[in-house]
């Protein structure tokens, strides 16, 4: 590193810029794919009303996040335009096209990204209240001060990233240390993969792994969060006793995250959580330059630019830092309307047991003495043969939501939406299942039972082909017809 410019990170810096456009790109397809049948005009949460109620006097609209959708009315099709030309901006950033222009050609596009998906967010409610949402709007704002590809990146943002990755994984270790005992008695991981929102493919291999590797899992999930993030700032050891190995060290420790993160990727399905961590845990990888290669210069005013930046990042990272260290700590939590500076964490407590909410339909007139069938979801646990999928960083919202139902002490207004939509047979909610086992026909009756879910031994595997093995059958809601 040498002053402004921070030269060694050339390589960092493509993995940043194209990484987080990436991430975009799925995030307004998951958005173009799922707002409408959960939040659009007739959705199970309309972002009409809700935009209605915030706008009616000026106490309200200051508790709405800034969005486009308070400029202009929200309409269906104004959502479909904002993702397409979200996702044409993301496309453009992976490949690089901006990056070959001046500096302020990729901020303003990394900018157009941060303002149109919070934009969405701010309307999103439920449906868009997860920590990594505003994880990307940070990294998305953040990165739009990179600069271009024919200089090296600027220093304080270099240093701003490590500063983001830092409160995301040391936030996260924190907020376990502070939570469930299981995390501190070294059983978290022998539940968690079980019990975690969505499983994926490997997640029940996992799970059957010896109770000696779970609680290494969790020493080493210790290790990667509550101390390795101190490390990641070792380079700026370079700018004062440049001979020794500073650089190393910053690139081991993003190493370490980056594997540990790899290790959630392949166990479960975290929407873009993990993916936008080892993304960003890329930004202390460093490759040494030589001494005599050529160093273009940073001009002056993106100097000005970035490192105004960097003081406005000091003001508003204070309460992120205290949080941090308070007894009673925030967890994804915003302290301003921009949602920058912010505090993450996940999974302070693991959930000992999976309940799941299967909805069941029947098209028979009498539900007393009727044929229920199942609706099967994408991601989450339904038929205890299936192998879960992989989806991530791609974001099942609707299965996401379902997982906290059973955590919760009354049903959610929206899942009761969701019920009427499915006696009404609504072409767009069924889509986002995958299954309806009445094909498009309406059912006189949908009715909800819990079940408790567990995955199947090796032995009842071999004598079944069970995947899930499921007990408990307890009907929560009593068949329901449109009229009632």
């Amino acid at each position: 590193m040498d002053g402004f410019a921070a030269v060694e990170f050339g390589f960092a810096r493509e993995v940043l810029q194209r990484g987080i456009a990436g991430l975009y790109l799925v995030a307004f397809l998951s958005t173009l794919n799922q707002f409408r049948p959960l939040l659009g005009e007739r959705g199970l949460l309309p972002a009409p009303d809700l935009l209605a109620w915030a706008t009616s006097s000026r106490s309200r609209r200051r508790m709405l996040r800034p969005t486009l959708f308070t400029l202009t009315r929200y309409t269906d099709r104004r959502l479909v335009a904002l993702c397409w030309a979200g996702m044409a901006i993301a496309a453009l950033l992976v490949i690089g096209l901006p990056q070959l222009a001046p500096p302020w050609v990729p901020m303003i596009c990394f900018l157009l990204l941060w303002g149109g998906y919070m934009s969405i967010t701010s309307i999103g409610q439920t449906f868009y209240s997860f920590g990594w949402e505003m994880l990307l709007l940070e990294a998305g704002f953040l990165a739009a001060f990179l600069g271009s590809a024919d200089q090296p990146p600027p220093t304080v943002v270099i240093v701003l990233f490590w500063w983001l990755v830092f409160r995301l994984e040391f936030g996260a270790g924190m907020i376990k240390i502070r939570g469930g005992r299981e995390w501190r008695d070294l059983t978290a991981l022998m539940y968690h993969h079980e019990t975690q929102p969505m499983p994926g493919p490997l997640s029940r291999q996992a799970h059957l792994l010896p109770k000696w590797f779970h609680r290494g899992e969790v020493i080493g999930s210790h290790f990667a969060q509550l101390i390795v993030p101190f490390f990641l700032f070792a380079p700026l050891g370079a700018l004062w006793m440049p001979e020794l190995p500073w650089l190393l060290i910053g690139s081991i420790a993003a190493t370490i995250i980056i594997l540990t993160q790899l290790w959630l990727v392949l166990t479960g399905n975290f929407a873009w959580l993990n993916w936008a961590t080892i993304v960003i845990a890329f930004s202390a990888v460093a490759v040494p330059i030589p001494s005599a290669a050529a160093r273009p210069d940073i001009p002056l005013y993106w100097i000005v630019v970035t490192s105004a930046i960097g003081i406005l990042y000091l003001v508003l990272s204070w309460p992120a830092l205290r949080n941090l260290f308070a007894h009673r700590q925030l967890m994804n939590a915003s302290f301003n309307r921009w949602q920058l500076a912010n505090a993450y964490g996940a999974f302070g407590t693991v959930t000992k047991q999976r309940i799941e909410f299967v909805v069941e339909g029947t098209a028979d007139a009498d539900p007393d003495a009727a044929d229920w069938r199942e609706y099967e979801f994408k991601g989450k646990p339904t038929d205890v043969r299936r192998v879960p999928r992989q989806f991530a960083p791609y974001h099942l919202r609707l299965d996401w939501l379902m997982w906290f139902l059973p955590l919760g002490h009354s049903l959610d207004d929206w899942f009761t939406t969701f019920l009427m939509r499915l006696l009404e047979a609504d072409p767009a909610t069924l889509r986002m299942l995958r299954r309806d086992p009445f094909e498009g026909e309406r059912p006189a009756w949908v009715r909800v039972v819990s079940y408790r879910y567990r995955f199947a031994t090796r032995a009842e595997h071999r004598e079944s082909g069970a995947v899930w093995v499921r007990d408990r059958r307890h009907v929560l809601i009593r068949p329901l017809g449109l009229g009632h």
